[in-house]
Order: C-alpha cells, then structure tokens, then sequence
C-alpha cells in the first residue's frame, strides 16, 4: 500500500493525539508536520503533575503562546515570576528564557502554540542548568 498523503486539515479529538510521554509530563499534540500538511504550528496540550515542571528553556526560532486550562503554575519569563490560573495566557518571542513550574496541588493543564513549527536549529533549548537559571528559584 503507497503512503497516503497528509490532509490539509484535520480533526483531533482527545482520544487520537499524539502522546508524547516525557519525566514529569505528558504531551497531547493535535497540531505538527507529519499530522497535517504544510503545517507552519505546532499545537499541544500540556499537563504536569504537582511538583513538575518544563524548566527554564528558550525556542532559538519559534513564538509561543501558553494558555493555562486548569491548575496553577508558577510562570518565569527571564527573571520575573507570576502566577498563572485558569484563563491566563502568555505569549513570549522567539529567543525568551522561560519556564512552567506546577507549585499547586492538582495537575497543571495548559495549551501552547508555537510558531514556525519548521525552523532551523533545535526546537527547545535547556538552560535550567545554566547560571542564573539554575538558582533564581532556590
């Protein structure tokens, strides 16, 4: 059987995302290449168990937006912290240090879009290792 060709929309519902399962979180992706055809977004949902987190990273090449479904997060854009709840959203430039970290005691939930899903170089880039990221939140 030849390979089908990708459609140029499609829908997803929760049952058919594509899980991705990650330490400390799990992903729902309903939008990247590969699920639709010239596709320039990347669509996921997120969640993180108490006490779990997408440490301090950067996309060299993508805009992002998170949007916070359920839970509260404690949200790091460089060097300042706020509090994110149901209904917030944030967007963030390509280039911008940020991290998500789960300090309630439910799962956190939350969406995030980013774009163009086809750049060059690496998607994500970890820095929470690097100073001053590595002890801004000790």
């Amino acid at each position: 059987m030849a390979n089908q060709p990708l459609p140029g929309w499609r829908f997803v519902s929760f049952g058919q995302a594509e899980v991705e399962k990650l330490p400390g979180k799990t992903h729902y992706w309903h939008c990247k290449p590969g699920m639709v055809a010239d596709t320039n977004l990347l669509f996921v949902r997120a969640q993180l168990p108490p006490g779990e987190a997408h440490r301090f990273h950067f996309h060299p090449a993508m805009e992002e937006i998170l949007y916070a479904l359920s839970g509260t997060a404690e949200q790091w854009v460089e060097k300042q912290k706020h509090r994110m709840k149901p209904g917030d959203s944030l967007y963030l430039p390509a280039g911008l240090v940020h991290g998500t970290y789960n300090t309630g005691s439910e799962m956190l939930d939350f969406l995030a879009v980013l774009s163009p899903a086809n750049s060059a170089g690496p998607v994500t880039v970890e820095v929470s290792g690097q100073e001053p990221w590595k002890s801004l939140r000790a």
